[in-house]
């Protein structure tokens, strides 16, 4: 393995390293906010910090680059917070532990936080060295965009002089990204009531599923631990009676949940019978998902005889009913472009408590009217069952810009550095872009980024030498600008 220090760009990656040590997991990120307003302090640059933690930093343009037009640089500073079941680890008050492996750069048992720190880490390195060529650099560093986009939301813009933007959200070296979904969360509470029954207390744990982005990967049919757990107790329940005593899993909704709890309540003269069933519910699942999910499984663990409380009659159903009627997944594929993803939704959040089954969904299209619709179904199916539901983080899709003066530079650039054809595509994930082009008028705008593998899990995992290249070309193309309108 090679050490952290002897990584190239060296200040890219040495940046990186400062920003792993500080925790910045979304609606946490006062810390980062501090340290990159400390950064701007030190180097005497204009900045500004809003009571979101967003920080805006301004570099005027170097000498001959005066009359250039301004280029904003973009991302943002928090992450999605995951790790592996044995990892030991407060990710509100202790950073990553970072380790080189082979060409990539990874954080023992946890998110990397790749996404989106390798674009504060460009970022800092290009406004950090003087010897580099630019027009007047505003570079924008967003909060809490992997809940919602709030940061971008709630920024206020009205200092920047610039109408191209470079965000540095993106994941694949040599795509480009040229539009972007738009999306909503969707907070769904159920009421629920209990009663006391006698049984058997099973633990029952679905897990070693893959999970992801919820939006750039939720068209590889990674099975969702939410949706599934709630397939195993129906197919459980309408064989025999047995209770549901609690359910808990995923984390952020933006993720498609790899695991979830609960305990179930047998009659204990029918464990025999529960605990078969189970088994055939566990190897229809583990055929469904061979290919996307191979690891599926599903752990019983029996644990005492006892009096508890289970739902009711009515709520058991209401439960399952929801659970099983819940929309998931891929809903709609786009007609305009080749084998992207419109519209999807993603069940992220499952916490049952003694007051309600609490649900937290993701929803996602290019589409604003099937956004909207995927929405009202959501709302009728929540209402039908007597609940309450609530949608926030709305965000706008970034719409393609037919005639981009900013893309044929890229691909210019681009062209002449590496000798092929960039990639230019659309994604089904949610960017700032689009809060950006609704702020800008007439914005110009193009995401890119290195090869980061598995974001969002635990997996994540950066190519060293993908970041190397990508910042050369981020490089080349700020001085590939002097005469830039």
């Amino acid at each position: 393995m090679s050490s952290l220090e002897n990584l190239k760009p060296q200040n890219v990656f040495r940046y990186f390293r400062e920003i792993s040590a500080i925790p910045r997991g979304s609606y946490h990120t006062k810390a980062i906010s501090d340290y990159l307003v400390n950064f701007a302090k030190e180097h005497g640059f204009e900045h500004y910090q809003d009571s979101d933690h967003n920080v805006i930093i301004i570099k005027e343009a170097s000498a001959g680059y005066e009359a250039s037009d301004p280029v904003i640089i973009q991302g943002h500073m928090d992450m999605v917070c995951e790790k592996e079941e044995d990892r030991d680890i407060d990710f509100e008050t202790e950073g990553l532990d970072l380790y080189v492996d082979g060409d990539f750069l990874k954080a023992r048992g946890t998110t990397l936080g790749g996404d989106d720190g390798i674009a504060v880490a460009y970022a800092l390195a290009a406004l950090d060295d003087d010897s580099l060529l630019h027009p007047r650099l505003e570079v924008v560093i967003t909060s809490d965009e992997e809940v919602g986009l709030l940061g971008a939301k709630s920024v206020d813009l009205s200092m920047l002089q610039g109408h191209f933007l470079l965000n540095i959200d993106s994941d694949i070296e040599g795509h480009f990204l040229t539009s972007c979904a738009g999306g909503l969360s969707a907070r769904i509470h159920i009421p629920v009531s209990y009663q006391k029954a006698e049984g058997t207390l099973v633990l029952l744990r679905l897990h070693g599923l893959l999970g992801g982005h919820s939006g750039s990967e939720i068209d590889k049919e990674h099975a969702n631990a939410i949706i599934e757990m709630g397939r195993i107790i129906k197919y459980a329940e309408s064989r025999m009676q047995i209770g549901v005593v609690s359910l808990e899993g995923g984390l952020k909704d933006n993720a498609i949940p790899r695991e979830i709890t609960g305990k179930i309540l047998v009659p204990s003269d029918q464990m025999n019978e529960f605990l078969q069933y189970i088994s055939e519910i566990t190897q229809i699942l583990q055929k469904e998902f061979a290919v996307s999910d191979p690891k599926l499984s599903v752990h019983t663990e029996i644990l005492n005889e006892t009096e508890a409380e289970i739902l009711s009659a009515v709520s058991m159903q209401k439960v399952l009913f929801f659970l099983r009627s819940l929309p998931n997944g891929v809903m709609h594929m786009s007609t305009n472009i080749q084998g992207l993803v419109e519209t999807s939704l993603n069940a992220g959040i499952l916490k049952l408590s003694k007051e309600d089954l609490f649900v937290s969904v993701s929803v996602r299209s290019s589409v604003g009217s099937r956004k909207e619709d995927l929405a009202e179904k959501l709302t009728y199916l929540t209402e039908f069952l007597g609940g309450e539901i609530s949608i926030d983080g709305d965000y706008p899709a970034w719409e393609y810009c037919a005639d981009s003066v900013l893309r044929n530079q890229v691909a210019g650039v681009y062209r002449e550095m590496f000798g092929k054809e960039p990639v230019f595509e659309a994604i089904h994930a949610g960017l700032e872009c689009g809060m950006f082009a609704d702020k800008i008028k007439g914005l110009d705008a193009v995401s890119f980024g290195p090869d980061n593998f598995d974001i969002h899990t635990p997996k994540e995992r950066l190519s060293i030498s993908s970041a190397e290249r990508v910042y050369r070309f981020l490089t080349e193309l700020l001085r590939s600008m002097q005469s830039f309108r």
